[in-house]
């Protein structure tokens, strides 16, 4: 991924000559956090990198965002209130289970693809500064065990075959975020249609 930028990589206008910047978007911070693990992996994250992504000084980014930490810290945060925003929609939706499940897949797919180019990063521990891993952890804990609830649900009226819930939770996410390793936009697959490939996997015919 090293020198590409993803389809869906923000771009960042130069900001006119003027006063310092006082006040920073969190977002735009992620978007250039993200911007540097995507040209150049987890060692070009900077302070001075993502100031220069963000057109404004290092001093000005650093009172903000005192280390490196601190940034992969924001990039984890708009990360995980995304897909959390998306899921809580479909939970909440109260619309029948099968559809449930549908729209869960489809959003995990997209959520790969959007988050191809540093996913990587929160999934090797390696990566993240302790705390924010721990972050991580139990984020996935939950975000996992609203999944198994929806699959237990799926079982319980037929759409999905019986078998151990926590498995096939974990298979089929498992299967959703395997997507950000192998996509690539120029092949000229979409998600709708990975997202109906995945489905055609799990769910029987005339379910």
């Amino acid at each position: 991924m090293s020198g590409q930028h993803s389809e869906d990589t923000p771009t960042h206008n130069p900001r006119p000559r003027g006063r310092p910047r006082t006040v920073i978007d969190l977002d735009a911070v992620a978007d250039a956090v993200a911007e540097l693990v995507i040209d150049g992996g987890e060692n070009a994250i900077s302070i001075v990198g993502a100031a220069e992504r963000l057109d404004i000084s290092r001093a000005t980014l650093y009172r903000l965002v005192p280390t490196k930490e601190d940034l992969v810290g924001i990039m984890f945060e708009r990360a995980t209130r995304q897909q959390t925003e998306v899921l809580s929609e479909v939970v909440e939706s109260g619309i029948p289970v099968r559809d449930r499940l549908i729209r869960l897949i489809r959003m995990q797919v997209e959520t790969a693809i959007r988050l191809r180019g540093y996913m990587p990063i929160f999934f090797g521990s390696d990566g993240l500064p302790a705390d924010v891993f721990q972050r991580w952890h139990a984020w996935s804990r939950e975000f996992e065990a609203t999944w198994h609830d929806c699959v237990e649900d799926a079982m319980a009226e037929g759409v999905l075959e019986q078998a151990d819930v926590g498995t096939t939770t974990r298979l089929v996410l498992g299967m959703c975020l395997w997507v950000s390793r192998w996509y690539r936009a120029e092949d000229g697959i979409g998600t709708e249609h990975i997202a109906r490939v995945a489905l055609s996997l799990i769910l029987p015919e005339g379910s």
